[in-house]
């Protein structure tokens, strides 16, 4: 049987927590700040879990993180 692979891209971008759950970065915080009001950068730049429908392809991509 072959080994399992990794997704490198998908490892870079999540990290599980110690209780399985998934850690994600949110999106559209990366440029074009001045046009946001300063509530909704600072709401950006928190981590959010990812949410139980995009589990199965996560955990895919992510065969050896023990989730």
């Amino acid at each position: 049987m072959p080994k399992q692979k990794t997704n490198k891209s998908a490892a870079k971008r999540f990290k599980v927590t110690k209780t399985g759950k998934v850690k994600r970065m949110r999106a559209f915080g990366g440029h074009l700040a001045t046009g946001k009001k300063g509530k909704r950068k600072r709401f950006l730049k928190k981590a959010d879990i990812v949410h139980s429908g995009n589990m199965y392809q996560v955990r895919r991509m992510l065969p050896n993180a023990g989730i």
